[in-house]
């Protein structure tokens, strides 16, 4: 089992942050679109504060999934976000992991999706992330040394950075704008067996 350590920021200017980043040294990874769909069954993940995921990957040469778990949320004494985390990469479409969660039971509850850009800059991973309505984020993964380099490069100020969950982030922006952030454009899709 892994453990997850990261921060999140809004990003205030998505181009000075690409061009801060690969000054930085990071090298560009994946980008494109990556859906997340968060599955349940009668809301007893969410209420161990747990979660099941199927993130895919829309790379042009086809998908790539990957089944995900993630634990309780708790925060270190630094202040970053902690989740223990399991996550096993399915190769599409010979192999579908909804089908197997559907299986045992469990339906899709949550849908995100966003275009995202992944950076690895010394030991973290830097994550911009565009939503269909909301703020541009900063997600930043790793070891807390690296976590702080990156922050650095990525020239935002390191006080904006929050172990916050997704969810602040959208009230804030609602708040702010006035307006609904929209997180996915796509429905859920519907549960075997369901009409």
């Amino acid at each position: 089992m892994n453990r997850e350590l990261e921060l999140k920021a809004v990003v205030p200017d998505p181009a000075a942050l690409r061009e801060r980043l690969r000054a930085a040294g990071a090298v560009p990874g994946f980008a494109g679109r990556m859906t997340d769909l968060r599955y349940d069954r009668a809301g007893e993940l969410a209420a161990r504060d747990e979660v099941l995921r199927v993130r895919t990957l829309h790379h042009p040469e086809g998908l790539e999934s990957i089944l995900g778990w993630k634990g309780r949320t708790s925060r270190t004494p630094e202040g970053y976000k902690l989740r223990e985390e399991i996550e096993l990469p399915f190769a599409r479409p010979a192999a579908d992991p909804a089908r197997l969660l559907a299986a045992l039971g469990f339906r899709p509850v949550h849908a995100v999706e966003r275009e995202v850009e992944v950076y690895l800059l010394d030991g973290a991973t830097a994550r911009l992330e565009f939503y269909p309505r909301m703020d541009a984020l900063l997600e930043v993964e790793g070891e807390p040394e690296a976590i702080e380099r990156a922050i650095v490069a990525s020239g935002i100020p390191r006080h904006t950075f929050t172990a916050e969950p997704l969810v602040e982030f959208v009230r804030r922006y609602e708040s702010r704008s006035g307006q609904a952030a929209e997180l996915a454009t796509v429905p859920l899709p519907l549960a075997a067996g369901t009409a």
